[in-house]
């Protein structure tokens, strides 16, 4: 998930770190801090809580950036070890299905386009539901 800012959960937060925890502090304006600060090599990090997390992940996608979710798969309580987790959702300006994430005086489109040896278009307006196909050759 190069292409993406990953929200790695761990317990009421989404972490970040390395790259993805210098960008998102920028944009977001939060604190950027460092696990393993007193070792020869930090790592940059910083989080926000998972009850609010909508809002920051909103202002990331308003920015350009996608957003790649990570969760926890199993409860840590019941776990020894590690924890298992899974990206489980990729959020970008162009597939943000809820209402709190999408501007309603602005279109949300996708587009597929396919060249064969005829040419085919499909768009679609995931805010309304708009659908337009058409082919030609």
């Amino acid at each position: 998930y190069d292409d993406c800012l990953l929200f790695f959960r761990l317990g009421d937060f989404y972490e970040m770190f390395f790259d993805d925890a210098k960008e998102a502090s920028r944009v977001l304006e939060i604190t950027l801090t460092k696990r393993d600060a007193k070792k020869e090599n930090p790592i940059p990090m910083c989080g926000v809580p998972y009850h609010s997390a909508d809002n920051y992940i909103e202002t990331l996608i308003n920015n350009g950036y996608k957003v790649a979710i990570c969760e926890q798969m199993e409860d840590p309580k019941q776990t020894k070890g590690m924890v298992r987790r899974e990206v489980v959702r990729i959020i970008t300006p162009g597939t943000v299905m809820d209402q709190n994430g999408m501007d309603e005086k602005k279109n949300n489109y996708i587009l597929s386009f396919i060249e064969n040896e005829e040419f085919g278009l499909c768009y679609c307006d995931v805010s309304t539901g708009e659908l337009k196909v058409t082919h030609f050759k």
